[in-house]
């Protein structure tokens, strides 16, 4: 069997790269991003899925309920796959977040808030290992963050480290992963979350330098092992 990763379509907060970790907010598709749903519309085996999972977000559900074309009350609502818990952050531009993680770490929480980046990060990915629980095939529909871990994991190099931030993940475009290499995505990307938390403990060692170009919503990451890469910042 397979499982299909997705991203919700466009909103408002994610089209002015504004952060949103608080699923009581009722953030909805903006027109794009239900035009967007045909993408899904024409890559999913939407009359094989077994079964549609989803965050606690209504973007997420809403995406889900408009490909599935049933009510949103047959989805499986997991808040592990949750979008991170941005604090005090919540609600402001991504580059603000930005700024701070790029000084205090993957692994601090900021002001507020529940979880550290890392820990979000971790806690998604146990979500979407759980999702195998369900019959299959299975559509999976979260949040920026989980999807553009899954598509460095995919397109990664051989010992490449975890990186602090990562290029925005696309709209409704699935990552198809079958069901015998889910479980060595997610040890292994565990793996690398645990070796961070060792590093980040021993001491912040090549840490990345977060440059910001005015109003753009773009950044530049550069650091002491890697190469200077353009990276498109916002995941809510």
């Amino acid at each position: 069997m397979t499982t299909y990763v997705l991203r919700h379509g466009q909103t408002n907060y994610s089209r002015r790269y504004l952060v949103n970790g608080d699923p009581s907010k009722p953030i909805q598709l903006t027109e794009e991003g239900r035009q967007s749903l045909s993408r899904g519309w024409s890559t999913l085996p939407l009359h094989a899925v077994r079964t549609w999972l989803t965050s606690e977000f209504p973007r997420a559900q809403q995406t889900a309920s408009l490909l599935m074309g049933v009510p949103a009350a047959a989805l499986v609502i997991d808040p592990h796959l949750n979008e991170l818990d941005y604090g005090a952050f919540e609600g402001g531009p991504f580059l603000e977040y930005a700024v701070w993680l790029d000084s205090h770490g993957a692994t601090k929480r900021p002001e507020g808030g529940t979880e550290s980046q890392r820990e979000g990060i971790r806690r998604m990915l146990k979500g979407v290992l759980a999702a195998l629980e369900h019959p299959g095939p299975r559509v999976l529909v979260g949040h920026g963050l989980l999807i553009s871990v899954l598509l460095w994991h995919k397109s990664r190099c051989s010992d490449e480290a975890m990186p602090l931030f990562f290029p925005e993940a696309p709209y409704v475009e699935p990552i198809v992963v079958p069901d015998a290499e889910l479980p060595v995505w997610i040890t292994a990307l565990l793996s690398d979350l645990d070796r961070d938390a060792r590093q980040e403990a021993a001491g912040r060692d090549g840490a990345a330098i977060l440059r910001i170009y005015g109003g753009s919503g773009v950044a530049t990451v550069e650091s002491a092992s890697h190469s200077p890469d353009l990276k498109d910042l916002p995941h809510a």
